[in-house]
């Protein structure tokens, strides 16, 4: 018992999906007996999404007030951290549509790890997304109209200044009760997981194990690209600078963050590679590198893209042009309230099925396979913020292009 208190939580969530498997197996149809713990574990994480959203999204902006002093070099990392964004959600939309991700097995909203409730396609008018009654949206669990409201909340808090930190303090207070609440449903997860995948396995057979594979094959792939033709061709064409020298230099930090799967543990050893193999100053690193540790998220936007469309051709659901722009809108605005803890990228990810009208309890399905993708995001978000910083210190002549271009 005490050795498995110390296995990682996506090590436990791994093996929940092998019990699952196997009970599946084991007990065919009656392992659907199970679905009322998966139905509990679905239910603590939808319980979980609009006061982490909200609360996280606050923080998130609260955060990055050094923008309104920076000026120009915080619009500008913004800006670039929404355009590759843009980009990568695109990408994982256009491979997982092209390979037909998730077709030819078919799940109804009325079966085992199925929805309660109706899907309905999900679109959003311009006037929608501000809320009339903020509270009458969280209940609802409007989720756009909610992350709106939260930034501008944010924004205001910076606004108001010090009279404004007491409210500022309960967020920051209120955003670390949700994250401790999140990692106390997260230790239930390899059961919920278990019993959601027993059930799947139990009614559809060992065959749903090669949609699952070729998810992850799809996620890696659309990271790939991503990286090969996004960021060298804004390196080579906008920047006029070596997309090999970039690679080679940032290195170090792009291998640290697929073996830690993360953006913010990776952080120290960015900024000494930024500094010292790509030329940036040490102003310009100090601030582009944790904003974007806290704002960008490439490779997340890539995995949901590729999850969203995965889980709406395993029910049956034809996304239209609106519900692909709400999955992207959702997906960038989330991205500054994702917290740096376990299981925030399923959190999200329920976010972002739940903008979309998708059945939430989807993301179960990909839940046991979350760390072969995480680390794959975690790369490409790190790739993104190298790329930010370089962008950023030649545009601010605060550049070193000796240092990036030399061999060692």
């Amino acid at each position: 018992m005490k050795l498995y208190k110390r296995v990682p939580l996506w090590a436990k969530i791994l093996i929940g999906l092998f019990a699952g498997l196997i009970l599946g197996i084991i007990f065919g149809e009656k392992a659907l007996y199970l679905k009322s713990v998966g139905d509990i574990f679905v239910n603590a994480i939808k319980m979980l999404i609009v006061p982490l959203i909200f609360s996280s999204l606050i923080v998130g902006v609260t955060s990055v007030d050094d923008v309104g002093k920076m000026g120009r070099i915080g619009l500008k990392t913004i800006v670039t951290y929404f355009i590759t964004t843009i980009f990568a959600i695109c990408i994982g939309f256009l491979i997982s549509s092209l390979t037909g991700l998730g077709q030819g097995v078919k799940m109804s909203v009325s079966e085992p790890a199925g929805t309660i409730n109706t899907v309905k396609h999900a679109s959003i008018g311009v006037a929608d997304i501000i809320p009339k009654n903020p509270i009458a949206a969280m209940a609802n669990g409007d989720i756009i109209p909610i992350i709106v409201f939260a930034i501008l909340v944010g924004v205001s808090i910076n606004i108001a200044g010090k009279k404004a930190d007491p409210v500022k303090n309960f967020m920051n207070g209120l955003a670390e009760v949700m994250y401790k609440m999140t990692a106390i449903v997260m230790e239930f997860a390899p059961y919920g997981v278990a019993a959601l995948m027993a059930c799947v396995i139990g009614d559809k057979g060992i065959a749903f194990l090669l949609p699952l594979l070729k998810v992850v094959a799809v996620v890696y792939i659309a990271c790939l690209v991503h990286a090969l033709v996004v960021y060298s061709g804004i390196l080579a064409f906008v920047c006029r600078l070596s997309p090999v020298r970039f690679f080679k230099g940032f290195l170090d930090a792009i291998v640290l963050s697929f073996s830690l799967s993360s953006s913010s543990g990776t952080l120290p050893v960015s900024m000494t590679c930024a500094q010292e193999k790509l030329g940036v100053s040490e102003g310009i690193s100090s601030f582009v590198l944790p904003l974007g540790a806290t704002i960008n998220m490439n490779g997340t936007a890539i995995y949901q893209g590729v999850c969203a469309v995965f889980i709406a051709h395993v029910y049956g659901i034809e996304l239209s042009l609106g519900t692909y722009v709400t999955i992207t809108l959702t997906s960038i605005m989330a991205a500054v309230g994702t917290a740096g803890i376990p299981g925030a990228g399923l959190i999200m990810l329920g976010l972002v099925l739940k903008s979309a009208g998708l059945p939430i309890e989807g993301f179960a399905l990909v839940a046991g396979i979350d760390r072969l993708l995480d680390m794959a995001r975690s790369c490409i978000n790190v790739m993104g913020d190298g790329l930010a910083t370089v962008i950023v210190a030649k545009s601010e002549k605060e550049f070193d292009v000796n240092i990036y271009n030399a061999k060692n």
